[in-house]
């Protein structure tokens, strides 16, 4: 621009000022003209694309998670050809910003954009996509602004920009659109709309440039299986991440901690670890992220003492350093202008910064053998965080950190364990694309019920796991739907740092409360195989519907669990509810008795039970009512369920459930098969490889055939 105005000087002298006046919008269109891009598509992994336009930021969002894709397993999918139609995508940058184009089809779906809790299907929706604490509304402003959208007619989009990205998922309409909305007159056809239809996604990205993904198919499935695998696949968590979990009140000491865990064992109740809220810390809101002497005068003999009970501790924080702890005189030079609670914001995307964390954080808890971290306040209020206008030593803009922060607190934290060869298992408030791999489960302080389920099923389009967590209930009939709810999702969680809630808070309701725990327990075996799916394969462990081949319905308060079983929650003042069965028979899944196929069913749940349907064919790993997730070399009694009439297989995954030794080939895969005879009887076998190395269970299989008569 600086040559353009030496120019227009040295026209206006020689030409007079109509002629300089056609001459700059010839000029200006050249300039523009030299910002559009015919996009180059580069295939960099199987069935994946890049293309890149002007110059994108240095730090992105994936750059930042840092994931290895698993390129072997990406091979291992259905390959086709580029999904959309090349001619049909347009990009330009202008005036420092990124402009993007997409086609939509009639009838086309889009699922993804963030961490929604409203709606499923995202189109005729506009985001600003934006880490924020979720206020009520699907804006964009949520936990996980991941932009990332996946199409029912099966490929993916990925816009890898740590910015604050406005997406018009299919409400704009152009005046060249290639299939333009019929026209209509309000006064005479009530058809009318004020959202006519639009055949394109426009996204705006506040940058000189930005890179972009596109996801081949050709199911919704594969194209997420891709994204997952293109950043390292899922995590897997290690077996006691996935028993159940009780976090305290929040000035609980280390006796009233101890004291808690008799009352489980007492009520018969399983417990894997324990969340110790904020005043573990001498300082909170700002952290100092050292032990209190007073509530904790003996932090390495309160972690040993429960070790020896089979129980983790798991410590909550914020990013936000006090003026009053150790670490404050170290990192105030390498934090930003702005205070958060009068806590300095570290830079962690500086080295020095994350090496100062490390010693302390390894010092202080790591090495006492605390095993995770809740990561609380990355996500918002914007009159909570630090301002727009702040600056960082790094250079990066205070919108790039409010985008990458959760993220980069879960890559750093998660990279210390691994180093020790120790898995975790935690909570964050903010994460973003790049993070199937990482070891944290998304929570927040919204509490509508049926919202939570639709954010679970809204999680495995983008890549992060989401917990709908019970705090409170007003009911002992709420208390047991929310229980049933957590322990079929992610992780099993009563945050009690409130009002100090206990399982059993509701006690005409607590055997059910004892069952459904109790369920989760059994279902281990399977719960941890589809998180071994996660991750070798890319397959979300608690997935959406129009994730399985075949399903045409619309709905958004029901799941899948892996492959096999149809999760239907119930709610407070509910006796019935629709569930909707995919193609192939379906069982009840306490009875074994059929439900339906292919078609939407009404059914009426008894308070105790959460409403679970196996396919046909499913088989379902579990093992007897335990306290605690097994422990390396444990063997426990395996119970194999079978579901209706057909033979089938599965491979059950194991390893030593603590450690990352199953990267280095210490694991099994053992295939569990059931075969028909002449006579049409169903029967089991188990087949062991010579090779495998750590095996859970026992060899004495008990086959149960659930459907047979």
């Amino acid at each position: 621009m600086i040559v353009y105005h030496a120019m227009h000087y040295k026209i206006i002298n020689t030409m007079n000022h109509r002629k300089m006046y056609f001459l700059s919008i010839i000029l200006c269109a050249v300039l523009n003209a030299s910002a559009q891009s015919i996009p180059e598509w580069k295939m960099i992994h199987p069935g994946i694309w890049k293309a890149v336009i002007g110059k994108p930021d240095a730090m992105t969002l994936l750059s930042i998670a840092d994931a290895t894709p698993n390129l072997e397993a990406m091979s291992k999918l259905p390959r086709g050809s580029f999904p959309l139609p090349q001619g049909e995508i347009s990009m330009s940058v202008v005036d420092h910003k990124t402009y993007l184009r997409f086609p939509l089809g009639k009838g086309e779906q889009l699922y993804g954009l963030g961490l929604n809790f409203k709606n499923v299907n995202q189109r005729g929706k506009i985001f600003n996509l934006h880490v924020d604490h979720y206020n009520g509304e699907d804006n964009g402003r949520t936990h996980a602004p991941v932009p990332f959208y996946v199409s029912s007619n099966g490929y993916g989009v990925l816009i890898d920009a740590a910015r604050y990205i406005t997406v018009y998922a299919g409400t704009g309409v152009r005046t060249d659109a290639k299939n333009p909305p019929e026209l209509m007159d309000r006064n005479t056809n009530k058809k009318w709309s004020a959202r006519p239809y639009s055949d394109a996604v426009e996204i705006l990205v506040p940058a000189d440039g930005v890179s972009i993904y596109v996801f081949e198919g050709p199911t919704p499935m594969q194209v997420v299986q891709r994204y997952n695998l293109m950043n390292g696949g899922g995590y897997l968590p290690p077996k006691w991440g996935l028993g159940f979990t009780q976090r305290v009140p929040t000035l609980y000491s280390q006796s009233d901690i101890l004291k808690e865990v008799q009352q489980f064992k007492e009520h018969a109740f399983p417990l894997d670890f324990i969340g110790v809220e904020p005043g573990w810390q001498s300082m909170a809101y700002p952290c100092t992220f050292e032990w209190d002497k007073t509530r904790f005068p003996t932090p390495q003999a309160f972690i040993d003492s429960l070790s020896i009970q089979g129980i983790r501790a798991n410590l909550w924080l914020n990013p936000y350093v006090s003026p009053v702890g150790t670490l404050y005189p170290k990192l105030k030079p390498l934090s930003g202008s702005h205070t958060v609670w009068n806590g300095i914001v570290p830079d962690i995307t500086i080295p020095k910064t994350q090496q100062i964390l490390k010693e302390h954080f390894l010092k202080q808890h790591l090495q006492l053998g605390v095993s995770g971290y809740k990561m609380d306040e990355t996500d918002g209020y914007d009159s909570w965080l630090w301002p727009d206008v702040a600056s960082f030593p790094s250079g990066f803009s205070a919108e790039q950190m409010r985008q990458v922060y959760g993220l980069k607190m879960q890559q750093m934290t998660a990279g210390w364990f691994k180093e020790m060869n120790k898995r975790t298992f935690g909570l964050t408030r903010a994460s973003n694309a790049g993070s199937s791999g990482m070891p944290y489960v998304i929570y927040n302080d919204y509490y509508d019920h049926k919202d939570f389920i639709t954010a679970l099923v809204n999680s495995s389009f983008i890549g992060v796991l989401w917990t709908p967590e019970v705090r409170a209930s007003k009911t002992a009939e709420e208390w047991v739907r929310r229980i049933q709810s957590v322990c079929f999702s992610p992780m099993a969680m009563l945050n009690a740092w409130a009002d100090g809630t206990k399982p059993w808070s509701f006690p005409e309701v607590e055997k059910a409360v004892q069952d459904v725990a109790q369920l989760r327990m059994q279902l281990l075996p399977y719960i941890y195989n589809c998180f071994a799916q996660y991750h070798f394969e890319g397959k979300p462990p608690f997935r959406a519907m129009q994730l399985v081949e075949g399903f045409r319905f619309s709905t958004k308060d029901q799941y899948m669990m892996g492959d096999q079983i149809i999760v239907a929650p119930m709610f407070a003042g509910e006796k019935t509810r629709t569930v909707y069965f995919p193609e192939g028979k379906w069982y009840d899944f306490y009875t074994g008795d059929f439900v339906g196929e292919n078609q939407p069913l009404v059914i009426t749940a008894s308070l105790e039970k959460i409403p679970l349907f196996v396919r046909d064919g499913g088989i379902i790993p579990m093992v007897p009512p335990h306290f605690h997730a097994p422990a390396p070399g444990e063997k426990l009694a395996l119970e194999i369920r079978h579901y209706g009439k057909i033979p089938a297989s599965i491979e059950l995954y194991d390893d030593d459930g603590i450690s990352f030794d199953y990267e280095k080939g210490m694991h099994s895969k053992t295939q569990l098969v059931v075969t028909k005879n002449e006579k049409g009887e169903l029967k089991g076998n188990m087949i062991r490889r010579s090779t495998d190395k750590v095996f859970s269970y026992k060899e004495d299989v008990v086959w149960k055939f659930m459907t047979a008569k």
